[in-house]
């Protein structure tokens, strides 16, 4: 249970992420309320993810899944560069991941 709180928490680190990017700074109202609830919740997840796994494991898988997201969001829908470099990055961050748990 406490791995699938915290995809869902790196989930909802892609949603916080994308939606400050939407707020335009904080000066867009809907963006920068959604920005702080998931933000909220994503952390909020985590913290009770990490009651039974491990901080190193349970942060690092948190913060790729944000990243490998973000990276994902941003080539698909705002149209961000896929460049070789970006996709082998990508690439190696989901590696990281699966090592992570499989170590766990």
């Amino acid at each position: 249970m406490a791995w699938i709180l915290l995809v869902v928490a790196g989930l909802l680190e892609v949603v916080w992420a994308f939606a400050m990017k939407q707020s335009q700074g904080f000066t867009r109202i809907a963006p920068s309320i959604v920005t702080g609830v998931a933000m909220l919740a994503s952390v909020g997840l985590l913290a009770i993810s990490m009651r039974s796994l491990p901080l190193g494991s349970a942060y690092a898988v948190w913060t790729g899944i944000g990243a490998l997201g973000a990276f994902v969001v941003g080539v698909i829908v705002l149209g961000e560069p896929a460049t070789a470099a970006r996709v082998l990055a990508a690439i190696l961050i989901l590696s990281g991941l699966a090592l992570m748990k499989s170590a766990g």
